[in-house]
């Protein structure tokens, strides 16, 4: 049997690179079609960037996470690892609104749809949004319809920023603040100057404007280790992959044959396919010679940070389980009282704060003086709770960043050398650096790997096929 045949037969070895959502996609995707698979993931744990720790009697996510209706990637993969009833999404799109600086009475406006179809769903929430005059409500329909007419996948909007075409289309400063920066900060981790146009069109387009229910709101009532460590090493177990973490790959190279050979510090494996489901420089430094056209583009697609701010309180201060702020440096806070196991009567929330280069290395002390007097104003039942523990965790490359002119440096799947994918939130997916991308990544590698295999198989996503 020649080399080729073993490749098209589909009985070789696959090897994955990285445990993160992208890379355990497409270990599961290959194993399902019946493909041997080691994943390698170099870290003790897999989930990537969303993960869990102890603290003392808590169990923390890293960050707060959240998914869309139209996730249907991630929802595809919380089906597929037996997550899905602990990752509900809400019946209906319904975000409170605070403003600490209106008046009483004034202060929370609410996000909502209503049972309508596009765009009326939302009509009825702009229409009382008390964050916006009437003139800057009727503004932002009017660019909603603009935003509605543009095409995400054309070229020409990758190099233009957000910010720009907001204010081409009559957004105020307050509008970009109070609405646009509301969604865009936390679904692209930038402002609307540092965005590109093309993504925040995706972003506003598939959430907003394209069914009613798209941008329903969803995240995990458990620690995210239970959904993207525990239930996923048994998924994979289940699959039969083999999941070896706390192994560092150190080169991937030609074995010979057209087969590939991934040398970790102990062991030595050769196979047919491998996917590097790794961050952008990792893969950079991976990557053989010659498998890509420019790898140096990779080294030019930047990265952003997110903090989290974690505060316990001695007692429930907040009675929903999120809100947003505008007017507040506090961004997005979650309720992670009963995910945590705190049981004690206390409340633990979770501040989640995307683009902030400017605070990502600012001390634990400085932080803790800018946002309880901020809560305070925001929570008035937190000014005479006790605050029982403050700490912060920091992802200063948490995404890739979605500035102008990123689109053309994120690669596809395929690279020249047969038989070696990509996979990754910031590879080519058409949407920004989120779970949804990342498994995206991961079954759009897979499905590329199946086929150069001659493995028979359909996408679990038609859209995404």
């Amino acid at each position: 049997m020649s080399d080729h045949d073993i490749r098209r037969d589909g009985t070789g070895d696959a090897v994955v690179v990285g445990g993160g959502l992208a890379g355990a996609t497409a270990a599961l995707r290959l194993a399902d079609a019946g493909v041997r698979v080691t994943l390698l993931e170099g870290r003790p744990r897999l989930g990537g960037l969303a993960f869990s720790f102890q603290r003392g009697g808590l169990t923390v996510d890293n960050g707060q996470h959240v998914y869309l209706r139209c996730c249907t990637a991630y929802r595809w993969f919380l089906d597929r690892i037996g997550g899905t009833d602990l990752a509900p999404v809400q019946d209906r799109l319904d975000v409170p609104v605070v403003d600490p600086a209106r008046p009483e009475g004034r202060r929370l406006g609410r996000l909502r749809r209503a049972a309508l179809p596009v765009p009326l769903h939302l009509a009825a929430s702009l229409a009382t949004y008390p964050h916006l005059s009437l003139a800057e409500r009727a503004s932002v329909g009017r660019a909603a319809l603009a935003l509605r007419a543009l095409d995400p996948a054309d070229p020409a909007l990758d190099g233009v920023d957000f910010a720009s075409w907001l204010a081409r289309h009559g957004q105020s400063p307050r509008t970009v603040a109070a609405l646009w920066d509301l969604v865009g900060v936390a679904t692209l981790n930038a402002r609307a100057a540092d965005a590109s146009l093309g993504l925040a069109a995706m972003v506003f387009k598939t959430g907003l404007l394209s069914e009613p229910g798209a941008a329903d709101i969803g995240w995990a009532r458990v620690p995210l280790g239970q959904l993207h460590d525990t239930l996923v090493r048994e998924r994979l177990a289940a699959a039969g992959v083999r999941t070896e973490t706390g192994t560092r790959v150190k080169d991937v190279t030609r074995a010979g044959g057209g087969r590939w050979r991934v040398g970790t510090e102990t062991e030595t494996l050769d196979a047919d396919t491998v996917v590097l489901a790794t961050a952008q420089r990792e893969t950079h430094a991976l990557l053989p010679e010659g498998a890509l056209d420019a790898p140096d583009r990779l080294l030019d697609i930047g990265t952003a940070p997110i903090l989290n701010i974690h505060v316990v309180y001695d007692r429930p201060v907040l009675r929903q389980p999120f809100f947003a702020a505008v007017g507040s440096p506090v961004q997005w806070v979650f309720d992670r009282t009963e995910a945590s196991g705190l049981t004690d009567g206390g409340q633990y929330l979770a501040l989640s704060q995307s683009a902030v280069e400017h605070e990502i290395d600012a001390p634990v002390a400085e932080l803790r003086a800018r946002y309880l007097p901020e809560l305070a104003r925001l929570l008035p039942l937190s000014r005479d709770a006790e605050v029982r523990d403050f700490f912060v965790t920091r992802e200063r490359t948490a995404t890739f960043a979605p500035t102008p002119g990123v689109g053309r440096l994120r690669p596809g799947p395929r690279t020249r050398a047969p038989g070696l994918y990509l996979a990754g939130a910031w590879t080519a997916t058409g949407w920004p650096a989120t779970m949804e991308g990342a498994v995206r990544s991961g079954l759009t590698a897979a499905g590329a790997a199946l086929t150069e295999l001659g493995r028979p198989h359909e996408h679990p996503l038609k859209e995404t096929a």
